[in-house]
């Protein structure tokens, strides 16, 4: 498989697709028709040598990501609103471009802020503080390390079960489904129609669900050899080495995209056997959504005749 530079997120009936300097959002209107968004995407790593380094370009990323995706939910979440607003037929209070962007300035920080906490309190803080107790019974750090470890896994498969299962989610891990089959239907030599993307795999390499599970286990191995005597200590180490975390998966992940080594497909096996919890099966109007996103930023034809030339080089 040849590496593309397209990323993607699912968002509310809708995809976000990323390909250089450039996002779109393709959102599948009440009405069923697809509106297309194209905004310029803003790297922190473009103008500054630090975060080109790796383990911080992982760090930028990751936060750059959550911004731009926190961005894409609430414009995609934007059209559900409008809709609900004709169905119950109340007039829709009309806000300035002044108050509007303030508004969603409030509410993207307010989220960002609060799906940290909530994460690094769900997957970090809660399994040290269960895995705590153990310290009335047993000496053991080692003991304790892995027991917290365990916690934290079951905590996390925990959490994506019980989301898969929401109907809602349903539908994003669909469109989820559709934006890995685009990418892949690109990466392996095909044109990007429908009927290629459907019957494209619904796995990746690069995928966020894979990132996570890299946090997780990169955090349970730093978490084992980082030993200290004072409780409050290990609390603020936990904190501090969040980003170094992050970073450290990112590497991963990165390699593992541009990589077709054994050894390399092995690791990220257990990622892709989580992603069909993370993403479904898309319909084929959601394909023709994540095809719309992806031609808005991404020239596939090109594409596929500079990697693919004894198939499309030939052609005009």
């Amino acid at each position: 498989m040849k590496s593309s530079n397209i990323g993607g997120q699912a968002v509310m009936e809708g995809i976000m697709m990323r390909s250089g300097d450039q996002y779109s959002i393709g959102v599948r209107k009440p009405d069923g028709e697809i509106e297309v968004k194209v905004e310029p995407y803003k790297s922190w790593a473009k103008d500054s040598s630090i975060w080109k380094l790796p383990v911080f370009r992982g760090v930028a990323s990751f936060f750059e990501s959550l911004i731009v995706g926190i961005q894409c939910l609430m414009y995609s979440a934007s059209f559900i609103e409008d809709e609900e607003e004709e169905d119950t037929g109340k007039p829709k209070k009309e806000k300035t471009e002044e108050q509007k962007e303030k508004e969603e300035k409030w509410l993207m920080y307010g989220t960002m802020t609060f799906s940290v906490v909530f994460s690094i309190a769900l997957f970090i803080m809660l399994p040290y503080f269960l895995a705590n107790f153990l310290r009335h019974v047993t000496t053991s750090e080692g003991l304790i390390a892995v027991v917290e470890a365990c916690v934290r896994m079951i905590l996390f498969l925990g959490y994506l079960v019980l989301i898969s299962r929401m109907k809602d989610i349903q539908r994003v891990f669909m469109y989820h489904g559709a934006e890995h089959k685009c990418i892949n239907c690109v990466e392996h030599g095909l044109e990007l129609n429908v009927e290629n993307v459907m019957k494209s795999s619904r796995e990746h390499k690069r995928c966020g669900t894979s990132f996570l599970l890299f946090v997780m286990i990169v955090s349970i191995i730093f978490f084992l050899f980082i030993r200290v005597s004072s409780p409050v200590l290990r609390v603020v180490i936990r904190l501090l080495l969040m980003p170094v975390i992050a970073g450290v998966s990112y590497e991963i992940i990165r390699l593992a995209g541009k990589s077709d080594n054994k050894i390399v497909a092995l690791l990220s096996k257990p990622g892709l056997m989580l992603q069909h919890l993370t993403t479904r099966e898309p319909e084929p109007e959601m394909a023709e959504v994540a095809i719309a996103a992806v031609e808005a930023v991404f020239d596939w034809r090109s594409y596929l005749k500079e990697n693919f030339p004894e198939q499309y080089g030939e052609q005009s």
